[in-house]
Parts: C-alpha cells; structure tokens; sequence
C-alpha cells in the first residue's frame, strides 16, 4: 500500500481494502497504525469528505484485530476534536473498557444520545469512564447518579463540569446521611443550591452529634450545642451572593412598606427558596435563620406555625409547601388535611410554639 501524500487519495479506500484482503492481522495492525500516524498528523488540515473517508478506513481496519491494537487506536483518537465520528462510536461501544474508556471519557465526537446509552447499559467501568468527561449534562449524570456505584456517584459529583439536576440532588442529599465522604463532595461544590446545602448541613450535624454523644454519654448536652455553634458557623459561611442578593431585594421590600403576602406567594410559585424564606422571616417577625431551620425540616409543621404567625391566607401557605416539595423531591402531602390543620390552628398557639422552638436554636426576634 502506498501513501503519496499527507491528504488521503481517492482511491484510498480501494487500496487499502484490496490490500486488507490478502494481508494477515499483523498486516492490519501494522496498516492500522500508519493510517493513524496520517490521520493525527494532519488531522487539523483535513476536510469533512477526508475524514469521512478515513471513517471508512478505521471501520475496515478494527475488524479482526486483536484488543491492545483498538486500545491504541482508541487512546490515540480520543482527545482529537474531529476524530471521525463513526469510529468513535464503535470504539466507544466496546464492551472491553481499554477500548472504549478513552474514549468514554476524553472524547467530544461522541454524541449525547450514545453517551446516554452506554450509561443505561454498560457497566460500572464504563460509567467511570463518562463520569470523568470534561463536560456532563443533567440527562448524563441524572443516569450516572442512579446506575452509578458509590465510586462512580463520587466522581460525577466531585466533576466539576457535572450540572446535577434537582432531582438527582435531593438523591445525593438522602443518600449523603449514610455517607460522610458523599456528603463532604456534595457540599464543596460551588453550585449546590442553598436549601440543599442546608439540609445537607442538618443531616451531617445531626450524624455527627450522635456519634459523639455514644462516644461520651456524659458529654452529650454539651456536645450538643457545640456541633450546633458550628452548624450555625458552617451555614454562615455557606452564604453565596444570590443569597445575599435575595435577602437584600426582600429587606428592601419590607422597610419600603411592600412585602406582602402576594409578593412571598409569587416567590413561592416561581421556586425562589432564598426569597420566600426571607419573606417569611420577615413577616413572621423570626430571623431567616430560624425560618431556614424550620423550612427544611422534612415535616411541614414548622412552615404551618411560621405563615400563622404571619397571618397568612392558605393559599400562600400551599404555595410554599409545593415549592419545598417540588425542592426536595419528597412525597406529596395531603393538601386537604394540611389545610384543616392550618384553620384549626390558634394564632396564639403558633406564637408559643415558635417561641419554644427559638429557645431550642438559642435565637431572638430581629431587631
């Protein structure tokens, strides 16, 4: 077989193929390799019919040819940009992980769809692999998240170019109070949305708090409220800008006299956790740190208390409680029964409660 130039000839694939078929596998993987060195050496310079064309040659070529030669291949073409797209896939579709695993995880001619397939059939290997690709969309890491080991679900979340979806989060949030190592990944990502953050928070106190009250029985009270100091610490510190930014739109409405029951519902309806919790504390007359404790205990009492203190209408308190629903994934809860308990609920009852609930958490009213 003969090369003439750094472009491939037309009747490239005539030769090629007319040679393949009365050469040996060794020919192959020697032929293989220097149509590779071909490819990689002008793969910039090449044209969309010449790489279709050394699409075809790839094709022809891995047929028959021992694994270590694909491998090669695969490592090879991976990181290249406009590596031919059909050779990619095959190589991808491997079942042998030395073969598709550079490709799995370095290559940007794979196409979502194949991605996503390979994750829903392949096995752990193979979704270590994508777990590592520069780029993952919320389809990739929702079916990494749920087929995923515990070291696949780790390296999905520690990749800092994987968008984890709201419900792949609640997922990792439930499953992280098993899991301290899970639980310290998640929250070190910069994205992670702040109810999450904080329920995360919660549950590790809560794990944290136990161990060591087993540990020291006599030491439990005051173990308590250490880990609740640093609890507290660690929520402080975890305030992001849109945070702020939320808190500070919601103060400015409240000292200008227009926060109102409408405008937390309007939150509420648009899925803004930051600012319906700021308008509720402010309404309640509670800090928002106390409102973000009650917000996201999984039960629905402490939002009932905070929006009879407020005084507020049912409709708004069943806007808020299908946000936190729809935030954390959880069940849906009877509205019908909620709503009598909410009407039935003294006014002064919800106070006394919420003064109790103030002394647990060491708080005052804000100023």
């Amino acid at each position: 077989m003969r090369i003439k130039s750094a472009r491939p000839s037309e009747n490239l694939l005539e030769e090629l193929q007319s040679a393949l078929s009365h050469g040996t596998v060794a020919r192959r993987v020697e032929t293989l390799r220097r149509v590779t060195d071909l490819f990689v050496g002008n793969a910039v310079d090449y044209s969309d019919d010449h790489i279709r064309v050394f699409d075809d040659v790839f094709q022809c070529l891995v047929d028959q040819i021992e694994t270590s030669a694909k491998a090669l291949l695969a490592d090879r073409l991976a990181p290249i940009a406009a590596a031919p797209p059909k050779i990619i896939r095959t190589l991808a579709l491997d079942e042998v992980i030395e073969v598709s695993g550079p490709v799995l995880s370095k290559s940007e001619r794979l196409d979502e769809a194949t991605l996503i397939e390979i994750a829903r059939t392949r096995g752990q290997a193979h979704l270590k692999a994508i777990s590592l690709r520069r780029i993952l969309s919320e389809a990739l890491t929702d079916v990494l998240v749920a087929r995923g080991n515990e070291d696949v679900v780790q390296s999905t979340v520690g990749n800092p170019g994987a968008r984890l979806s709201e419900e792949s989060l609640t997922d990792l949030v439930i499953r992280a109070e098993r899991d301290d190592d899970l639980a310290s990944c998640i929250g070190l990502r910069p994205d992670l949305p702040r109810h999450h953050y904080l329920k995360l928070v919660a549950k590790a106190s809560l794990s944290v708090r136990r161990k060591l009250a087993a540990t020291h029985p006599e030491l439990a009270e005051e173990v308590s409220s250490v880990v609740q100091q640093a609890a507290q610490r660690v929520r402080a510190a975890a305030m992001t800008k849109q945070t702020e930014m939320a808190r500070a739109l919601v103060k400015s409405l409240h000292d200008d006299g227009r926060l109102n029951e409408v405008q937390v519902t309007a939150f509420a309806e648009q899925g803004k956790f930051d600012e319906t919790n700021a308008g509720l504390a402010a309404l309640a007359g509670v800090t928002v740190e106390t409102a973000e404790t009650m917000m996201i205990e999984s039960r629905t009492e402490g939002v009932l208390i905070l929006a009879k203190v407020a005084g507020m209408q049912w409709p708004t308190v069943r806007a808020i409680i299908t946000m936190r629903e729809k935030l954390s994934g959880g069940p849906q809860t009877d509205m019908l029964t909620l709503r009598d308990a909410y009407e039935a609920l003294r006014s002064s009852t919800a106070q006394q409660v919420l003064r109790f609930h103030r002394m647990q958490l060491g708080t005052t009213a804000p100023a």
